[in-house]
């Protein structure tokens, strides 16, 4: 008698099935252009219009499948690639992020922070490493997942436990950490994008939701360790099997542990540079009105990433041998944009349908009417926020990526949080929210196939079933705790970030 499907695995094959039957995300961005274009005709033809709340203009639909809107779709079509701000922010980010890893340097930090750790802590360090590890993109899901199972299996404790850990922190605490990554200044490209639909002046810094994710990074890291050590062990048991890492798994050598020491020292010259820069009243890093928060610190962020992963990976990897000459670190920065290739297909498409919403005005006065809508209910900014954060978290079952997702939804919710008198950076945290809780869950995430690899590796059996198992505490934990975490945030009126408020 066949062994009756559990409601896990119910659910997952249905959701498997439908996300292999949609289209590419570079084909779905493409056909939301076209529908853009499409429902800007019909809702021109239908005089659909709206009134601005701040000023009373009369808002209408600009027919884009006209004479002139064909022309400017033709004329503007490079523009609108090239200007799209994520894209530029990523590709100069990508760059320091490769040498750093092309260096070695970020395999080492990883290595040293969860090998040095005592044994008790092994489990909080790892989902805290990797929440850390997100700062250099991918490398926590190649590196520190499965290294994790072999550190679990060399200490007596089950593999896929350690691995669930890790993953927890690299993928479920996926918007949480103590500096910025590629992530931050991509989200909040877009979502400058999607303010300037409604105040065309308006700037969304990387650091926007940089408190926020300071905070939240111990509280998941806790969390994950709690979940870990009180579900996911007990429902494992004792490990009997055996695995085929474990030469992944060495302390670091004597040349590593130097090219770490000049790493840090040129690192700390960076950071004096810096200061002196930012301590005088007349710093030469000072803003134009003389303060911080307006400063190019601040506001070249990714200049700034760029600058300090670039200079780290260089000397370490000059010291250790990695970086001969100029060729290799030409090559590594290449090498990082390899992986790139893809992102920017979407990233084309995309920037159409952003250009096509906001020139049809569609966006601002669905904005204006759901705000509308929404202001009816009266039910307030809580329950927004709540709402906000189950249908992020119930889209990214289907969606994968987190900027195509923020790509489509940025231009709709930005707006309406905004008309409501909320800011874009409150719209921007409560969206990563949704979107980093059912990562760990979501059969769409990209590298989810690769997970369950891992998993096999020590249970031959495992599949989507046996990942989603696992991880399905984590995920109610985190959705629980950061709810509450945002809406205690609210509740006092905490600013996200460096002059980012929650009010528009």
């Amino acid at each position: 008698m066949a062994k009756k499907r559990s409601w896990v695995d119910r659910f997952l094959n249905a959701t498997e099935k439908v996300g292999n039957a949609l289209p590419h995300p570079a084909t779905l961005f493409l056909l939301f252009a076209l529908a853009s274009l499409l429902f800007s005709g019909l809702a021109h033809w239908l005089n659909w219009h709206a009134a601005h709340p701040a000023t009373g203009e009369r808002i209408d639909v600009i027919n884009l499948l006209s004479r002139d809107g064909f022309h400017r779709i033709l004329l503007e079509l490079v523009d609108n690639f090239t200007g799209f701000a994520p894209l530029g922010i990523v590709l100069v980010a990508m760059l320091g992020i490769g040498i750093a890893e092309g260096s070695g340097l970020i395999g080492a930090l990883i290595r040293l922070l969860v090998l040095s750790a005592p044994k008790r802590l092994l489990t909080f360090v790892l989902v805290f490493a990797g929440i850390l590890s997100n700062l250099a993109s991918d490398v926590g899901y190649v590196l520190l997942i499965p290294l994790a199972g072999i550190i679990f299996k060399a200490v007596g404790r089950h593999p896929i436990a350690g691995m669930a850990a890790a993953f927890a922190g690299v993928s479920g605490g996926f918007s949480a950490n103590l500096l910025l990554g590629t992530v931050d200044p991509l989200l909040a490209g877009l979502s400058q994008e999607a303010a300037q639909i409604v105040d065309p002046e308006y700037l969304v810094n990387p650091t926007a939701n940089y408190y926020f994710m300071v905070v939240s990074t111990f509280i998941i890291a806790t969390a994950g360790t709690f979940v870990t050590e009180r579900i996911v062990v007990p429902r494992l048991g004792e490990y009997s099997g055996d695995g085929g890492m474990d030469d992944n798994l060495h302390p670091l050598t004597p040349l590593e542990k130097k090219g770490l020491l000049w790493s840090g020292i040129a690192t700390m010259g960076v950071i004096a540079f810096i200061l002196a820069g930012l301590i005088p009243e007349e710093g030469f890093l000072r803003g134009d009105d003389g303060s911080v928060l307006h400063s190019p610190l601040i506001r070249g962020v990714v200049a700034w990433l760029l600058i300090f992963t670039a200079v780290a990976g260089i000397v370490y990897g000059l010291v250790t041998g990695k970086f001969r000459n100029d060729a290799d670190v030409m090559n590594s920065m290449g090498e990082s944009l390899k992986s790139l290739s893809t992102y920017m297909v979407l990233v084309f498409f995309a920037a159409q349908f952003v250009a096509y919403f906001k020139w049809s005005n569609l966006g601002l006065i669905l904005a204006i009417k759901g705000a509308n809508f929404l202001t009816a209910l009266n039910r307030g900014l809580i329950p927004l926020i709540i709402m906000f954060i189950i249908f992020a978290a119930i889209m990214n079952m289907f969606m994968g990526s987190a900027s195509a997702k923020w790509a489509l939804l940025a231009p709709i919710f930005i707006p309406i949080f905004m008309l409501l008198g909320y800011s874009p950076e409150l719209a921007q945290v409560v969206y990563r929210i949704g979107d980093s809780v059912t990562n760990i869950i979501s059969p769409m995430m990209s590298f989810f196939a690769l997970i369950i690899a891992f998993v096999q590796k020590y249970e031959k059996k495992a599949g989507i079933g046996t990942v989603i198992a696992t991880m399905l505490p984590y995920s109610i934990v985190f959705f629980v705790l950061w709810t509450i975490l945002i809406v205690i945030w609210v509740w006092f009126g905490l600013p996200l970030g460096p002059d980012a408020g929650l009010y528009y």
